[in-house]
């Protein structure tokens, strides 16, 4: 397991120097997946389904759950990329990063690829107080902090803080038991991480090359509407500014 764990380690930190990320701070995902080109479309999904990705060439799509909280978006985009960018024999198939039982090994390997690459132990160290570190009793304002800088979900958090042994067996049911958002509610963080979002978004160039299509004259209107539509989107309605 130490072995696997190493090796994960490696690829995440590969994958960030890869991308030219740094070695410790936060991952803006949705710049991220805009910069790989990797064609993504929110949409709400059934609750045991996160995600899912598929690769053919140089084409790359994933699919996410809407439904899902922000934080928990973040990680299933990790877990994908590992799919993507990191395992060999990928075949395209349903995810839901997090729960384990009687999965796949490579289900696995995303989960703590995801996590590192979320997650980087020097980053969350740094952010831990000198004091809360020595007596290894993390405060919930840290965790509340850690989690709102790395934009992952309560659970991703506090599984992250006891794989690093930087919290208790205790704390982490302490930790586990939390109302998280009215205990962020009462510490003044935002609640936009622990709720659903990103309903109908599509991040890609996919809509850029149909336009050029469409204005080069190599598809007729009404099949750049066709292709528009395949991702949600319906250029005849106007916004009002």
């Amino acid at each position: 397991m130490a072995k696997v764990s190493s090796e994960i380690s490696i690829q995440a930190f590969d994958f960030r120097k890869n991308q030219s990320l740094n070695e410790v701070e936060p991952i803006n995902c949705k710049s991220l997946l805009l910069k790989l080109n990797v064609l993504t479309v929110y949409r709400p999904l059934s609750e045991n389904f996160s995600g899912m990705c598929l690769r053919k060439g140089d084409m790359m799509f994933m699919l996410l759950n809407s439904n899902h909280s922000r934080g928990k978006q973040h990680f299933t985009i990790a877990h994908e990329l590992y799919h993507l960018f990191c395992q060999s024999d990928f075949k395209p198939h349903a995810c839901n990063p997090g729960n384990t039982k009687g999965v796949d090994a490579n289900e696995v390997l995303a989960d703590a690829f995801a996590a590192e690459l979320l997650l980087p132990e020097m980053g969350v160290i740094k952010m831990i107080p000198l004091v809360e570190l020595n007596k290894k009793e993390v405060s919930i304002a840290t965790v509340l902090k850690l989690e709102h800088y790395f934009s992952v979900s309560h659970a991703t958090l506090i599984n992250r803080l006891k794989k690093l042994d930087l919290i208790t067996a205790k704390q982490y049911e302490v930790f586990s038991t939390l109302r998280i958002k009215q205990t962020a509610k009462e510490y003044g963080f935002g609640l936009s991480l622990y709720e659903p979002g990103n309903e109908g978004l599509v991040i890609g160039d996919y809509g850029i090359k149909a336009k050029e299509l469409f204005l080069n004259m190599k598809i007729s209107e009404g099949h750049y509407y066709e292709l528009m539509d395949s991702i949600g989107i319906d250029p005849t309605v106007e916004i009002h500014e």
